[in-house]
């Protein structure tokens, strides 16, 4: 009997949340989705997600953009990765050692095939776009452009290490490409997850640049994400801050959690 993926696809033109954040719930994964508020002048949402995760739980493989000037860019990389959704399954059922391996190197050949970029060519606008996967007790990551991904566990908050990475600016996938470039621009990394609950969190910047701005201070983040155990709680309750500091872009949130039993790596001594 052929085995039925859990797959969640949104685009912002879709669907805006204008003055309405929601939240939606996939297994252990949080999707949460704002369009800005209209007193503030909000009046499009650009962001898109595509989130795939095996019915199981062996693994999560989410996408976030954040487009700008129209939401054509977020367009096609979903309907891109949709449509490479059935490879992406079978790289994920790859031993994890070659799994993440294989999936980067298999997303830079549709980044920069002559196809990918001669659509890019026809957009108006580009995007930030952001690749996490959750398997076994790794977290693979694949980033171009600014959005934003933790990963949020007292044993490296009490070191001060909350972010993957670091959001890079100008840097996107669309019209301006950095994949059209010479050389591409991206960043990618592994970690290994803590034993215990691990909370994920990958961000578009309205979550941040709002009000005080007081998410970008991680700590801050940290215990709005961890502060209860129900993070679909969590991930509503940030974005209706956003809403009440009358946040004018939009905010998209991807939240999980993953319970590993396995002990991470310590020193001898």
């Amino acid at each position: 009997m052929e085995q039925t993926w859990n797959k969640f696809s949104w685009i912002g033109s879709e669907e805006l949340y204008l003055d309405h954040p929601a939240t939606s719930r996939m297994n252990r994964m949080i999707i949460g989705r704002y369009g800005g508020n209209t007193a503030a002048g909000a009046d499009k949402n650009e962001d898109g997600v595509y989130v795939l995760s095996e019915p199981d739980g062996g693994w999560e493989f989410a996408m976030l953009l954040d487009a700008h000037h129209t939401a054509e860019s977020a367009e096609l990389l979903v309907r891109t990765i949709n449509g490479e959704a059935g490879e992406i399954i079978r790289l994920l059922s790859l031993p994890v050692q070659q799994a993440f391996r294989e999936l980067e190197a298999h997303l830079l050949s549709i980044f920069q095939s002559e196809a990918f970029l001669g659509q890019c060519r026809q957009l108006t606008g580009e995007t930030a776009c952001l690749f996490c996967v959750r398997m076994e007790n790794y977290l693979w990551w694949f980033s171009v452009g600014d959005n934003s991904l933790y990963l949020l566990h007292p044993e490296l908050a009490a070191r001060g290490q909350y972010a993957l990475g670091q959001r890079n600016y100008y840097e996107w996938i669309g019209f301006v490409n950095t994949f059209a470039q010479p050389v591409a621009c991206y960043s990618s990394g592994i970690r290994e997850l803590r034993q215990g609950r691990n909370v994920i969190v990958m961000t578009t910047d309205g979550l941040l640049e709002v009000g005080a701005r007081l998410l970008e201070d991680p700590r801050r983040l940290y215990e709005a994400f961890t502060g209860r155990e129900d993070l679909e709680e969590c991930v509503a309750e940030v974005l209706t801050g956003v809403h009440e500091q009358l946040g004018r872009d939009s905010a998209t949130v991807v939240a999980w959690s993953y319970d590993n039993d396995k002990a991470g790596a310590m020193p001898s001594d």
